[in-house]
């Protein structure tokens, strides 16, 4: 197979490790912590898992490991979207089980979780992950989202496990995916199951994280690789001084992509659907703030600009997010006379039925593009997909109509040409930064001597991620200690709870104190290609958010 210069010389690259995972394996032992509880509903999480719940931290440091040379047999599985630096976490993994037994195995489960249950897999050889190493995407054995919840799966995956001796199940995805390997940790426990099930904390979203979980893999390299697009579109901005760019970002729920961007690229308005909801905006508050902008720019001969929006503004703006959680709850209950329906007016008219009035009044004002997007195909936990929702073409609207009214009223008298993107696929299989090279394989490394110790129901965890690499720690975090309760498909469930945007926070802070200055003046940055070769404060960096939640 034919590579290019890159790829050879990302092949070559030599992860770092935190300073204890570069000890003899025989020597590294993990110590346990005091008992843990879940983030909130302690008592129901409690009752949902009794064999692994309250489980201690666990950390490493050096003593006699004398479980180390045991043979394993291991399961990875790649679970959810991808995110760069998936491979390195299989060659950490890999490279880890070797060192600790040349004649352990790695069996890679092909498709994401429906490879275990189909019986799907490849054996990990050296020359295979050698073809790996260092580069982007989740191509090595492919990803899936089918869920691993019902206990006629877990029962496929224990005959699975024992038709091929494996000891442990490493799954690599997001809070979901993780919420996953927990309750399958917990049903290998209670059936007595010798199979260990670890986690490793992957989505460029960001939203996998809390004070033991710094970072998920791949939000470093997305940004990155968003933020010189970006860069380039404020370039061209500024040189072509005609257009307004609308820029919806990947993220799902979480706004930490966006606001990560903004402080890499200081655009001229950047929304945090956080805020949204804590201000209590309404659409119209919103497309005033961005016509304000545009207005003010223009009057100082700028008609042109950029505006960063979160893939999930409009679940938080409070009247949209009661519009949406009614049409979920509605779909919930009505699923299969709403899917019997043909045609979108059909589908709008149904809900427009059955909503509140003050639900519908929402609903009404929205263009019907919007209200398609709205009810089209529900997520796994049957809820709307934000992705769908171009609510970057909705601000151009909106934002359109308002200056049509302001230079009615003469306070507008600019001139307003709008471009729209979407950036979210770009970032997902990118080579990843050395940053995320670095992590993810310690995470996959870090995860091997988790398996081997046994310590099911842990998620992989490296700390002291704003540090240089020699600095990092290395042990795992109880799955259930992330847990609580939340809606899906009409019910409550177990899930991780996902980190939003705090608004008390550095990072916010920092972009809150210097917005205003960049919505008048055009104070881009541009932080261009991703580099991995060089000086380390060029190459070895980590994000903005990292340095500035961490900061001294």
């Amino acid at each position: 197979m034919k590579v290019s210069a890159l790829q050879n010389a990302r092949y070559a690259y030599n992860p770092k490790l935190p300073p204890i995972l570069r000890k003899d394996i025989a020597t590294i032992v993990p110590v346990t912590g005091g008992k843990t509880s879940s983030v909130s509903d302690q008592e129901q999480i409690e009752k949902l898992f009794p064999n692994t719940y309250g489980l201690p931290q666990v950390s490493f440091t050096e003593g006699k490991n004398k479980d180390c040379h045991r043979k394993m047999n291991v399961a990875v599985i790649l679970s959810g979207g991808q995110a760069p630096g998936g491979h390195n976490v299989i060659s950490g993994l890999y490279d880890a089980l070797k060192k600790a037994n040349p004649e352990s195995t790695l069996y890679g489960f092909l498709g994401g979780p429906s490879g275990i249950l189909d019986d799907k897999y490849i054996v990990m050889t050296d020359e295979l992950i050698d073809e790996y190493r260092n580069t982007g995407g989740f191509d090595i054995i492919g990803s899936g989202r089918t869920k691993l919840e019902t206990t006629e799966q877990f029962e496929i995956c224990t005959k699975v496990c024992r038709s091929h001796g494996i000891n442990a199940i490493v799954i690599i995805g997001g809070d979901d995916s993780n919420t996953n390997a927990a309750v399958l940790a917990e049903y290998f426990r209670a059936k007595g199951e010798n199979i260990c099930v670890v986690g490793c904390p992957k989505t460029i979203d960001g939203d996998l994280k809390n004070e033991c979980i710094e970072a998920s893999f791949g939000f470093d390299t997305a940004t990155k690789t968003f933020s010189e697009l970006i860069g380039n579109i404020e370039r061209d901005a500024n040189s072509a001084r005609k257009y307004w760019h609308f820029i919806r970002l990947m993220g799902r729920s979480a706004s930490h992509i966006t606001l990560e961007c903004a402080l890499q690229t200081q655009p001229n308005v950047c929304l945090i659907g956080e805020e949204a909801e804590a201000k209590n905006q309404s659409l119209g508050e919103i497309t005033d703030y961005i016509a304000s902008v545009i207005a003010k720019r223009a009057a100082d001969g700028k008609n042109f600009g950029v505006v960063l929006v979160p893939e999930g503004l409009i679940e938080f703006i409070p009247s949209l997010k009661v519009l949406i959680r009614e049409i979920n709850d509605l779909l919930a209950k009505t699923e299969a006379q709403f899917n019997a329906l043909e045609t979108v007016s059909e589908k709008i008219a149904f809900v427009e039925d059955k909503i509140s009035a003050s639900s519908k009044k929402v609903f009404d004002s929205l263009p019907d593009e919007i209200k398609g997007q709205l009810l089209a195909d529900r997520d796994p936990h049957g809820n709307v997909q934000v992705s769908m929702i171009a609510t970057e073409k909705l601000l151009i609207q909106t934002v359109s109509k308002r200056l049509k009214e302001m230079k009615a009223q003469g306070t507008y008298t600019g001139k307003f040409s709008a471009q729209n993107h979407f950036f979210g696929y770009e970032g997902r299989c990118a080579f990843p930064s050395n940053f995320d090279a670095d992590y993810c394989y310690s995470l996959g490394y870090n995860a091997a001597l988790l398996a081997i110790s046994d310590l099911s129901g842990y998620l992989s965890s490296i700390r002291g991620l704003s540090l240089p690499a020699d600095k990092w720690q290395a042990g795992g975090i109880p799955i259930t200690m992330m847990m609580n309760l939340e809606q899906r498909h009409g019910e409550m469930k177990p899930v991780i709870r996902k980190a939003l945007v705090d608004l008390d926070g550095g990072p916010f802070g920092y972009f809150a104190e210097r917005r205003e200055n960049w919505a008048v003046e055009t104070a881009y940055t541009f932080p261009g290609a991703i580099q991995y070769f060089g000086p380390s404060e060029v190459c070895d960096q980590s994000t903005m958010t990292l340095k500035l939640e961490h900061q001294a």
